[in-house]
């Protein structure tokens, strides 16, 4: 079995989608104002936003990254805020958080050979 892709809620499709592209995600479906679809910048797993009117933040997204460090002072120096940022984690992560425009957390991280 392989994930194909994960769909989150999003009060403001367009300007969700616009979080996410800048964060680089390659939107490939704009189907406003009700979805967008968008392929993760490493293989060809997909990121789904459908309309709602209230959004649970419940659901987290996790990219992995060689250097959070790095990965993370270009992300502040284009624009992001990050709610924490990257620290060693007990179970051998690295990882820094930001949120998208509805609350969901974003995970940076590094896991190298505890990635499973």
């Amino acid at each position: 079995m392989r994930l194909n892709h994960i769909t989150l809620p999003a009060r403001d499709v367009e300007n969700s989608a616009g979080f996410y592209v800048r964060l680089g995600l390659t939107q490939i479906v704009a189907n406003y104002p009700n979805y967008a679809r968008l392929l993760a910048p490493d293989g060809d797993t997909t990121l789904s936003l459908h309309h709602t009117g209230t959004v649970q933040t419940g659901a987290s997204i996790h990219f992995e990254v060689e250097d959070v460090d790095q990965t993370v002072q270009q992300l502040k120096q284009a624009g992001f805020e990050f709610v924490c940022d990257p620290v060693d984690q007990p179970y051998l992560w690295r990882e820094a958080i930001l949120l998208d425009p509805d609350g969901h957390r974003i995970f940076i991280f590094h896991a190298g050979e505890n990635r499973l």
